[in-house]
């Protein structure tokens, strides 16, 4: 039915989605990247920080809502949730059934695992990349 999406695929991605050098940002093992937009200490944990709140979909609250994105660079979608820096990545060979609701229920299900699980993979620190003083 569906296979993952490899660790380096991902970073890929990413970095292609998230072109601004001044964006940090950390991805965690099932797709899910943590946009800082207020890079602060260490990364990785202010990321964890803010998935384990966001994360994980809880029936009948905002943490279950999604929308899906179509990608214009890049195969595949990005499946948002109720934080606007949680985005989770689905690739186009991960499921049969493409449409918007089974992308959505695949991609807020990523998030959970990656919000309960909460393995970084890969932390984008480009807090000194726009001004090397």
């Amino acid at each position: 039915m569906m296979t993952g999406v490899n660790t380096e695929i991902l970073i890929d991605v990413w970095q292609r989605l998230l072109a601004d050098p001044r964006k940090s940002w950390v991805l965690f093992e099932h797709g899910t990247c943590v946009v800082l937009t207020a890079p602060d200490g260490e990364l990785a944990e202010q990321a964890t920080d803010l998935l384990k709140k966001f994360g994980p979909a809880r029936a009948g609250s905002s943490a279950g809502d999604f929308g899906v994105i179509d990608l214009k660079d890049v195969e595949g979608w990005v499946v948002t949730g109720h934080h606007n820096d949680v985005l989770t990545y689905v690739g186009p060979d991960e499921l049969q059934d493409q449409s918007q609701i089974a992308v959505g229920l695949f991609g807020r299900s990523k998030r959970h695992r990656d919000g309960s699980e909460l393995h970084v993979v890969h932390v984008e620190d480009q807090r000194g990349s726009a001004d090397p003083a």
